[in-house]
């Protein structure tokens, strides 16, 4: 019998047949993906998962190998650079659709991720 191991990655998180990914990383995760042209914070994530903020935000860290704060921020450039295609939309409405709340910190993620 072959047996798998768990390798981490920088992305999100993996799963192998040895250890799945924990159901309230998992439902913090949809939550992200579903509310993230809203507002989110840590805390907000772990009332909705119902754990303390420290704890999911160690597991999470664990499971992902990705702060939950650095998850979201990636979730959102990814979603930007898609939106970021359409030349009909304005900077500001693409900022507006991906949930960051000024064109400062816009720009601050999006330097972070580019460089540029």
């Amino acid at each position: 019998m072959i047996k798998m191991t768990s390798t981490r990655t920088s992305g999100p998180a993996t799963q192998t047949p040895e250890r799945a990914e924990p159901a309230k990383i998992w439902k913090a995760r949809r939550f992200i993906e579903e509310h993230s042209s809203e507002e989110l914070s840590l805390t907000a994530v772990a009332r909705f998962v119902n754990i303390s903020p420290n704890h999911l935000s160690e597991k999470f860290k664990e499971v992902t190998g990705v702060k939950l704060v650095d998850y979201i921020a990636r979730r959102r450039f990814a979603h930007a650079c898609a939106l970021l295609q359409n030349r009909q939309l304005r900077i500001s409405e693409i900022a507006c659709e991906v949930g960051v709340q000024s064109l400062s910190q816009f720009d601050r993620v999006l330097r972070r991720f580019t460089g540029k």
